[in-house]
């Protein structure tokens, strides 16, 4: 399952795997993966994964098991970390961007999210 507050991740991948769409920023999307990993399911990508921090762009799509298993400590102390991090690295900087950084933005979660799954 993908949770993604990406648009681009969204149409592209909707009709082949599931996909939570969040309308919202990137914290909404860790704490509905956070949730989410509290019910059981697994963490399949690292929430900060790739070289962009994330107060460096408002898009995150995260990947877990589509289905409950066993509670799964090591998911959730990385989500809970993670959390953590965007809090302490997230100041709202993103006060007036235009919108083909937004395109950027989407296309390098894209990606990223593409390499986890080798496409």
């Amino acid at each position: 399952m993908i949770i993604t507050n990406n648009e681009l991740v969204y149409s592209k991948y909707k009709d082949i795997y599931k996909i939570a769409f969040i309308q919202g920023d990137f914290r909404e999307v860790l704490i509905t993966a956070r949730d989410k990993i509290h019910e059981g399911y697994e963490l399949l990508t690292h929430p900060m994964s790739s070289s962009v921090k994330p107060n460096e762009t408002p898009y995150k799509s995260v990947i877990i098991a589509d289905s409950k298993g066993k509670l799964n400590l090591d998911s959730i102390y990385i989500i809970e970390n993670s959390i953590m991090t965007y809090d302490n690295f997230n100041k709202n900087k993103f006060g007036f961007i235009t919108e083909e950084i937004i395109k950027d933005f989407k296309l390098i979660d894209l990606t990223v999210l593409e390499s986890a799954l080798n496409i």
